[in-house]
């Protein structure tokens, strides 16, 4: 990072925080829990508001760099705020501002992105603006564009005023995709959809396979938990991984041809008391209490090799939410590092954890 985009980042009192619309209230939490001085200062729409911190954002960073939230899905800072008339082009106006105030910052050396968010019901596009700001570094400043490995990103949010007539305010902001807490505006991760997918929990696994960082092993050895109709077995075997699929109910009829594929139709606690192998990874997206699942996967930690890694989705209530996940982490911790735990764009009422095995002697 250049010292000019870290001086930026240190500068910048404002931030805008990104959540599911549902979990506002823990990710809220989380905030004030890194700083206690933070304050909203305007709902721009639903799970996206404008914060006034009491840190800069490079501290907010650091301490997130540290910790991940769970339930903040992405932040970016706030260096240029700017009114937008009627009247006025909203990509040639973000255009004087981001030439002026925030792509001098960047890195002429490193690659960079522009993304854009579009809220209010303006007629703009995040598509003009991404084209017009990345079209301006490239020529003006020599910038290299790569929108799907940036080292940088202009981030953009257009917000419409209430009254339809076009106007609005423009947040503009530079910072590294890591402070960012996600590689995607707005922590977004889209995926197209894939011939022969069999259910879309497939986007589950393949956003947290990305946001942990998760390696599989060459021709390695899978169990799938709960694994019918087969969305994270497909994509198991996607990435050549031979999979046992646990689960008395059926799996989509093309698993079924699948020699890579070893079906067991029985309960996940059946299949432990049957003395299963060994596994190089181990996942469960079972529809169960939190803890229980929790429990479940301490009981089959030991089917996991010592380099292996488990991921498991935790199905959270209405009520008391955090009071579940720091519980079943805590069931968690008797067996498994905990890598990560994330409400990601693809989880609806629950989060995705990431975790390592203990050794026997840390588990003592």
């Amino acid at each position: 990072m250049s010292a000019l985009l870290a001086d930026l980042e240190a500068q910048a009192l404002q931030w805008i925080v990104t959540a599911d619309a549902d979990f506002v209230d823990l990710a809220l939490a989380e905030v004030r829990a890194a700083d206690p001085a933070a304050r909203v200062a305007r709902a721009l729409a639903p799970g996206v508001l404008l914060v006034e911190g009491g840190l800069s954002f490079a501290d907010l960073a650091a301490i997130w760099g540290a910790r991940p939230p769970i339930f903040v899905r992405h932040v970016c800072p706030v260096q240029s705020t700017l009114r937008v008339l009627p009247t006025e082009d909203w990509a040639e106006r973000a255009g004087l501002a981001a030439t002026a105030e925030a792509l001098p910052y960047l890195d002429p050396d490193l690659a960079f992105s522009v993304q854009s968010r579009v809220l209010g019901g303006l007629v703009v596009k995040p598509f003009d603006l991404n084209q017009h700001l990345a079209q301006l570094g490239e020529s003006l400043l020599g910038l290299t564009l790569d929108v799907r490995h940036p080292a940088q990103v202009l981030s953009v949010v257009a917000v419409g005023d209430e009254d339809g007539w076009g106007g609005g305010v423009l947040y503009l902001g530079a910072s590294l995709p890591a402070h960012n807490l996600s590689d995607w505006a707005g922590g977004m991760r889209r995926f197209a959809r894939e011939e022969g997918q069999v259910s879309r929990a497939e986007f589950k696994l393949l956003e947290a396979i990305e946001v942990f960082g998760l390696e599989m092993p060459a021709r390695g050895t899978a169990l799938d938990l709960g694994a019918a109709p087969g969305g994270w077995t497909r994509v198991l075997r996607a990435h050549e991984q031979y999979v046992t699929a646990v689960d008395p109910g059926e799996l989509d009829p093309r698993l079924k041809e699948d020699r890579g594929v070893r079906h067991k139709r029985m309960t996940a606690e059946a299949y432990l008391a049957d003395e299963p192998d060994r596994f190089d990874i181990l996942v469960n997206d079972m529809r169960m209490d939190a803890r229980d699942s929790a429990r479940l996967m301490v009981r089959y930690a030991r089917c996991l090799y010592p380099h292996g890694w488990a991921l498991m989705t935790m199905k959270l209530p209405e009520a008391r939410r955090m009071a579940m996940v720091e519980h079943a982490l805590a069931i968690l911790a008797e067996a498994y590092t905990v890598v990560g735990a994330r409400h990601l764009f693809h989880n609806r009422s629950e989060i995705t954890v990431c975790l390592r095995p203990k050794s026997r002697v840390d588990r003592v």
